[in-house]
Formats: structure tokens, sequence, C-alpha cells
């Protein structure tokens, strides 16, 4: 049965009536992990995005990757679901380790033009540091504050997940 984790934000409504499911790649290669980074705004994010048409959640992960970062994947079957609840919406994120498989050209919307997205190749530690951090946004950017901790929490949740299956492919 796949695990559900829930973040419900102080700014939750009590109940939805909106919903995007979107579908996260962890890649990590020799120690790293991709991410989508914004240069101009100094954010980091799991690559990854909503779910399209009939695409199935494979699809849309391969699909979503390639687009922001421009490396082919592999993925995985879900291992875990994160759901969201801030307003009115519920935010499903479903996340799949892919596996590496080459490469292919970026295709980024305008919005991921404007903050200057990018692919970076990061050490797991040191992006696991930058997400423990979500607290300190809470003030300022509360749409990062909430990504981050989603960010954080997927990645701790992974760890457990190698670290109970005896698996070390990090």
């Amino acid at each position: 049965m796949l695990k559900i984790i829930d973040i419900v934000g102080d700014n939750y409504f009590g109940k939805w009536d909106k919903t995007r499911t979107a579908c996260r790649g962890i890649v990590i290669k020799e120690g790293n992990i991709l991410l989508s980074y914004e240069t101009n705004t100094d954010q980091w994010m799991i690559p990854g995005g909503g779910l399209e048409g009939d695409e199935d959640e494979k699809e849309c992960c391969i699909r979503e990757i390639a687009e922001e970062t421009g490396i082919l994947v592999k993925p995985s079957d879900c291992l875990f679901e994160i759901d969201e609840y801030y307003e009115e919406w519920k935010w499903v994120n479903r996340y799949f380790v892919c596996e590496e498989g080459g490469t292919t050209q970026m295709h980024l919307t305008e919005r991921e033009k404007e903050v200057g997205m990018e692919p970076r190749w990061l050490p797991l530690d040191d992006i696991i540091k930058i997400f423990s951090e979500h607290r300190k946004y809470a003030d300022t950017d509360e749409m990062r504050r909430g990504m981050y901790l989603r960010e954080y929490t997927a990645l701790k949740e992974y760890l457990e997940l190698q670290e109970r299956n005896g698996n070390d492919n990090i």
C-alpha cells in the first residue's frame, strides 16, 4: 500500500475543492541529486510537475524532468505520496526514484525562463541542509516554506526507505 504523508498549511481553509497531481523524480548519480534551480530567485526543487491530459504518472515524471532539466529518466513505481493542503487546494505529489538515461533538449515554460531555471547536481547532504531550513521562510515566503518542507520530507522519506530496504545506491 502506498504511503501518504499529509502536510497541512496554516492557511488551509479546512476543505478543498481544487486538486492538482504532480509527479516528481528523485534522480541520484554518484552521490548527487538532480535539482531544478531558479538562478534569479535562488530557489531549489526536485524536478517534476503536473499531470496533463490522459498521461500516466510515469509518463508525466519522464516528461517533466526532461522539460525542466534535459535529463531523460526511467522512473520506478511510485514510492510515496505527499499531499499538501493550502487554502482551498489539495496538492498531490507522487515521488519516483529515477535512473538517468541520457539527455535531451530542455523545454522551459515562460515562467521557468523568467526565473532562470537550470539543472544542477548537488550532494544529497547539501540539498537536505537547504530544504531543512524551510522554517526560516515562514514569515517571508509561504510558497518557498511549503515547497522546502515538502522536498525535505520527501528526501527524508527516501532515505528511510533506503535504510529499511538495505539499499545504498546514494
